[in-house]
């Protein structure tokens, strides 16, 4: 059974979904594709259309992302949703996940989820947000997947990944250099579960939110 690795910067690595961002970047092998809130510009509309046609016709383009809010960095609010809102429609329509980044905006996610009439399954990447706020999202479809932060036993991530619900579980390297191996093995210790078990659970988690199946 294979560790999926749903969420990496690292080129070339199995079973991994490979963050390309753009269909220029886009490599042989599963990948994502988005307009990060960090890179949205006035020509976000063409860009969505090149994703969009990239993303329909490879099947190896498993999802959209990441794509979201951050008020920290990036452009205007107002701008950052229209552009997330027209990538999680992109995301409906391929019957795919939305890879989200999310800082410092829960209440604009949580927003959107009340309002949406069709939100596609999305996939909060590197969770480390305090237990509380993931229990909004409990309602909604919104999965945690768990990084580097996992590995500290005190860590929001952690703490999370103890009560979360298993079928919303699953584990990513990001921009990290650990091998997913080691994130699944910090996940096996917090669940008491083996790893070959987790390995499972991801596979199944991921087919059942997505028309693009791993194995």
């Amino acid at each position: 059974m294979h560790c999926w690795d749903i969420h990496t910067h690292q080129a070339g690595r199995n079973h991994s979904i490979y963050q390309a961002e753009s269909p220029a970047n886009a490599v042989e092998g599963a990948c994502s594709l988005g307009i990060h809130p960090w890179r949205v510009d006035l020509g976000w509309e063409g860009e969505i259309k090149r994703i969009e046609e990239c993303a329909q016709g490879n099947e190896q383009v498993l999802a959209i992302g990441e794509v979201g809010f951050d008020r920290l960095k990036g452009s205007e609010i107002p701008l950052q949703k229209e552009v997330f809102f027209a990538q999680a429609n992109l995301a409906a329509r391929l019957a795919i996940p939305l890879i989200l980044h999310c800082v410092k905006s829960h209440d604009l996610l949580l927003a959107y989820l009340k309002s949406a009439t069709n939100p596609p399954n999305i996939i909060w990447h590197g969770w480390n947000q305090r237990p509380q706020l993931a229990s909004q999202l409990l309602p909604y479809p919104v999965c945690f997947s768990f990084g580097k932060q996992v590995v500290h036993p005190e860590s929001n991530s952690a703490k999370w990944l103890a009560i979360c619900p298993i079928d919303r579980v699953f584990f990513e390297t990001d921009d990290s250099e650990l091998k997913i191996e080691s994130i699944y093995q910090a996940a096996s210790l917090i669940l008491q579960l083996p790893v070959s078990r987790l390995a499972e659970q991801v596979i199944v988690n991921w087919n059942a939110i997505s028309k693009r199946k791993i194995s």
